[in-house]
């Protein structure tokens, strides 16, 4: 009778530790599914990888730099031979310093013709001064002949001179208006001539403008700060204009494309700080404060990363997070998402 009281006890005593154990595994399984549904979203980092290309052909004489190496805005990283260039833009130079030969000097001859106008005014100067004198002996003869003091033919002989000397002077004004207009058809004879000497300048000007322009470009400079993430040419290598250098991308900010259902629309802004979770370790995660920088206006299908078929049956949004980058996240890198 005992030994059947202690089969029954222990009987119960083995239904009871069942139970138990039965009790704690949903429990687990329970606090799993919990902590599984506690993310409202999830995605992947991603940076703005930038692909600098090079802007000019030739060997690479240099490419300073290698995979992980942090560069800043506008720092020169190597250089392309470009000799070629300086022999074209030496070249232009000469033919723009020989368009001084090319041009007409008309200083000579204008030399010439202000000599000759000089004396003409002189000689002008001289016969007014003539005809002064003439003038004043004419009324001095005149008042004598008003007198009777002398023959009237002396005042007539005056007066053909003052006439005589009045054309002449009336001449040699004229040659000098000549000679001026002569100086001035020379001079603009010459500055014609020279204009269209000299409009070959403008345009060789330029041409030195673009090889300038061509030869700073044969300096690589990285145009923005950032890690180099994958280096595709390298020293003593031909490149040409467009052939990729190297890949470059900021990562002291990351962002997390995550795809948020149309429920959780109603929960979600731009610049709305979130909590963002990154795997750290087999079974903790790092969390990280992110800021949302955009929301889709398209949805579209779940991506097919998450694996059951309803859930990729259903519409999501993208939506992008900020993160800062201490360091510890790197692109293509899974992240978990709290509204």
């Amino acid at each position: 009778m005992n030994t059947i009281s202690q089969k029954i006890s222990l009987k119960k005593a083995q239904q009871r530790g069942v139970g138990a154990l039965l009790f704690l595994s949903l429990l687990t399984l329970s606090a799993c599914n919990n902590s599984d549904q506690a993310f409202d979203a999830s995605g992947v980092f991603e940076a703005d990888e930038v692909v600098i290309s090079s802007e000019s052909m030739g060997k690479i004489l240099s490419l300073e730099i290698e995979e992980g190496n942090t560069l800043k805005a506008g720092q020169a990283v190597g250089s392309v031979d470009c000799k070629n260039l300086n022999l074209q833009k030496a070249q232009v130079q000469a033919s723009m310093e020989a368009l001084s030969q090319k041009t007409n000097d008309a200083s000579p001859q204008i030399q010439i013709l202000k000599e000759q106008l000089m004396t003409q005014q002189r000689q002008i100067a001289a016969q007014r001064e003539q005809l002064r004198l003439l003038e004043r002996e004419h009324k001095r003869l005149d008042n004598l002949v008003k007198a009777e003091a002398v023959p009237s033919k002396q005042l007539d002989d005056v007066d053909g001179q003052i006439s005589v000397l009045k054309k002449q002077i009336e001449t040699a004004e004229g040659q000098v208006a000549v000679v001026q207009q002569q100086i001035k058809s020379q001079q603009q004879q010459v500055s014609i001539q020279n204009r269209g000497v000299l409009s070959e300048r403008k345009p060789l000007e330029e041409r030195i403008a673009q090889f300038d322009d061509q030869l700073q470009r044969c300096t690589i400079t990285n145009p923005i700060d950032g890690t180099v993430l994958v280096k595709y040419a390298t020293t003593n290598e031909m490149t040409a204009t467009g052939k990729a250098l190297y890949k470059i991308a900021d990562l002291t900010s990351l962002t997390l494309r995550a795809y948020i259902t149309g429920d959780q629309l109603g929960k979600i802004k731009l610049n709305q700080p979130v909590k963002v979770f990154v795997d750290n370790g087999k079974d903790s995660y790092k969390e990280v404060s992110g800021v949302v920088t955009w929301i889709s206006n398209k949805a579209e299908f779940t991506p097919k990363t998450i694996q059951t078929k309803d859930e990729r049956a259903n519409l999501v949004y993208a939506t992008k997070i900020k993160v800062k980058n201490d360091g510890f996240l790197k692109i293509g890198m899974y992240g978990e998402v709290k509204l």
